[in-house]
């Protein structure tokens, strides 16, 4: 199978590593030291202390050099999809399968959504529709990325912990490509579970993504850390439990209770959170899709929001800042 991973950090630089090691003829799309060091060196993916180098793979920020592939990971996060969307089509052919791979609320998170609020765009990730306008749904199959990663240096992948990328078509249906995709996936050694609802799996991992991300931005505290200070556990609580009625009201479940997703979270460790991590590198944060897209919700179905809306502000004025002033806010401790 023709693979290309449209942005190939921590996350799509795992996937596009395992993809490859598992036969595929995969295409990296990156940018800047990180592509250099592959293009020179290969990619490589260190688990547990063991490192192997994946040689077998092609990387360039260009889409014009390659083909329409059977299958895109859009890896890139949310906001920086718009400015790839007119090179797509060099990639994405009348067949392509695009499985999307963005932390928050999704674009077409209102595409084939079969309610009143179908065909809504989603303004705070997609200004304008420009996405909804420039991919087409009947390409799009929803990704949920559980694995903790990170990039140690240009060229390098650092797998954390988990292996989890649940996936499914955004209509609830068990297809036939949907199948095929979870079983290459699968047989790259990830666990990948068709769901009938993606949405709520969606929720799930935004439960964690839209408390742990914007509060370790602001404290520089890991994962184990913000669970186990009682003040900030308790704010990521509240955070969740306002995000959980705007969930509901859309006709979204949750597969596990609230204290039991921030005990999972505490069991991750030490992780730096990717929200974190650009806040260290100096990058632009990811907030919208995580925060600003919730609260946007929380206006579509009349809910109170009033924590998440003060997090909001203080992580916009960080991300504001960091871009402003061109400055990078970096811990001295070691990254686990």
């Amino acid at each position: 199978m023709k693979i290309c991973v449209v942005g190939a950090g921590a996350i799509g630089g795992l996937m596009g590593a395992r993809l490859a090691q598992s036969g595929h003829a995969v295409s990296l799309i990156a940018r800047g030291p990180h592509l250099r060091a592959i293009q020179e060196n290969g990619l490589t993916l260190t688990v547990d202390q063991n490192s192997e180098v994946v040689r077998n793979l092609t990387a360039t920020d260009d889409m014009t050099e390659l083909d329409h592939q059977d299958l895109v990971v859009m890896s890139l996060k949310a906001h920086q999809i718009a400015a790839v969307v007119r090179q797509l089509p060099n990639i994405v052919g009348p067949n392509t399968a695009m499985v999307t791979v963005q932390n928050g609320i999704p674009w077409w998170y209102f595409q084939k959504l079969g309610s009143e609020y179908d065909g809504r765009v989603v303004e705070s990730v997609d200004p304008g529709g420009v996405l909804a306008k420039s991919i087409s749904p009947e390409c799009l199959i929803g990704c949920i990325a559980y694995p903790a990663a990170l990039i140690s240096e240009p060229g390098v992948i650092y797998h954390v912990e988990g292996n989890r990328f649940p996936i499914g078509e955004l209509d609830g249906q068990f297809s036939e490509r949907v199948n095929r995709v979870s079983e290459v996936l699968v047989d790259a050694g990830f666990k990948s579970p068709v769901l009938e609802d993606i949405r709520s799996e969606i929720w799930l991992k935004l439960w964690g993504n839209l408390s742990f991300n914007p509060i370790s931005a602001l404290t520089h505290a890991t994962l184990e850390g913000i669970c186990q200070f009682p003040l900030s556990r308790g704010l990521a609580a509240s955070m969740m439990a306002e995000a959980q009625v705007i969930a509901e009201r859309l006709g979204a479940s949750f597969r596990v209770s609230l204290q039991k997703r921030i005990e999972g979270a505490e069991k991750v460790g030490r992780h730096k959170t990717s929200m974190l991590q650009d806040v260290e590198s100096g990058k632009p944060l990811e907030i919208d899709g995580m925060l600003g897209a919730v609260i946007e919700l929380a206006d579509v179905v009349n809910a109170e929001v009033p924590t998440l809306k003060a997090i909001y502000a203080c992580v916009a004025l960080l991300n504001h800042t960091l871009k402003t002033e061109n400055i990078r806010l970096k811990g001295q401790s070691k990254a686990v």
